[in-house]
């Protein structure tokens, strides 16, 4: 009887999955690695601050100092010798914080794949954060921070570029 309610339930959330057009990490996978870091760095914010975070991974990635790949961008940081990234030491801190990278709010993973798909696909508000390569939250102050130009606070993130 488990078995049975388990395989209804897997598909009803795969139908789901597909009437609301999510995607898979293998079918589009840096559309994948971008909702995924919308997703874990701004779920609880804003559209507009979900769409400047997404803005300053595809910034990183037109920019000769980062990796070439929304993907290698969102996973920057040292690996081990086996090939897993060192435990607090990524770029975008719930790459590497041990946690499954699952997400669990379908709502807000849905938003999340929408807004890549449409960053990706369209172009859709590229330049909203005026060339910003870095972000944090409002509630911390980090020294990195110091070095570069303010460009604006939207949501609870600040974003940060180059001079």
């Amino acid at each position: 009887m488990k078995l049975y309610i388990m395989a209804a339930v897997m598909l009803i959330v795969s139908t789901a999955a597909e009437a609301r057009g999510l995607f898979t990490a293998e079918d589009r996978p840096e559309e994948w690695c971008l909702a995924q870091n919308i997703y874990y760095e701004a779920r609880g914010s804003s559209r507009a601050d979900q769409i400047a975070v997404a803005d300053v991974v595809i910034n990183r990635v037109q920019d000769e100092r980062y990796p070439d790949s929304i993907c290698e961008v969102v996973q920057q940081g040292p690996v081990h010798a086996n090939g897993l990234p060192k435990r607090n030491r990524c770029q975008f801190s719930w790459y590497c914080d041990g946690k499954s990278d699952w997400p669990k709010d379908l709502d807000a993973w849905v938003i999340a794949q929408q807004i890549a798909h449409n960053m990706i696909t369209y172009g859709d508000w590229r330049g909203l954060t005026e060339g910003s390569t870095h972000y944090h939250a409002n509630y911390v102050n980090p020294n990195w921070a110091r070095e570069l130009t303010l460009t604006g606070t939207i949501g609870v993130h600040k974003f940060y570029r180059w001079d």
